[in-house]
């Protein structure tokens, strides 16, 4: 099974596609889609939406897994960022009806152990456990990955996770 974890951002939008058979997971591969201040607000969202159609069209994953929204301070982030993951909520559901999504804390549980981890730490079981030579590179396509992972690790109790 494909899966393409996203991490949802207005200005980089990270993303990962990790393949998993049975217990072991490869990375496929994993990048940030990014789009410039100043750039009016729906010419960004377009370049978020088709940039990961680009993605999925390049991957074809079977299942696509997001990040849940987590903000507690600034609202005016809260809404272009939620506005950015909508754009890539539709791009993802223009081509399955398989999509996912993951709070911060169930990620961190799943990847780390533990639902309180930083991000170095899951920076670093990302590396360790796909057995890479180096941590990913931005965070946000690094937590993008995590994020796939968390889905393949979910195995039979995945539907609880689906989108409603």
């Amino acid at each position: 099974m494909i899966v393409l974890g996203i991490d949802p951002g207005y200005a980089l939008m990270g993303w990962g596609v990790v393949e998993t058979e049975g217990s072991r997971m490869r990375l496929i591969n994993y990048g940030c889609i990014e789009t410039k201040a100043g750039v009016p607000m729906p010419d960004r969202l377009r370049a978020l939406q088709l940039g990961i159609r680009d993605v999925i069209s390049l991957y074809h994953p079977d299942e696509v897994a997001f990040e849940e929204l987590f903000f507690s301070h600034n609202v005016t982030t809260a809404l272009m960022v939620g506005a950015a993951r909508g754009a890539a909520i539709i791009a993802a559901a223009e081509y399955t009806e398989n999509l996912y999504e993951y709070t911060p804390m169930q990620i961190k549980q799943a990847i780390t152990g533990s639902g309180r981890a930083d991000k170095k730490q899951i920076q670093q079981m990302v590396k360790l456990l796909l057995k890479l030579d180096e941590i990913p590179k931005p965070d946000d396509a690094a937590d993008a990955i995590a994020c796939a992972m968390t889905h393949c690790q979910a195995g039979v109790a995945r539907s609880q996770f689906r989108m409603k």
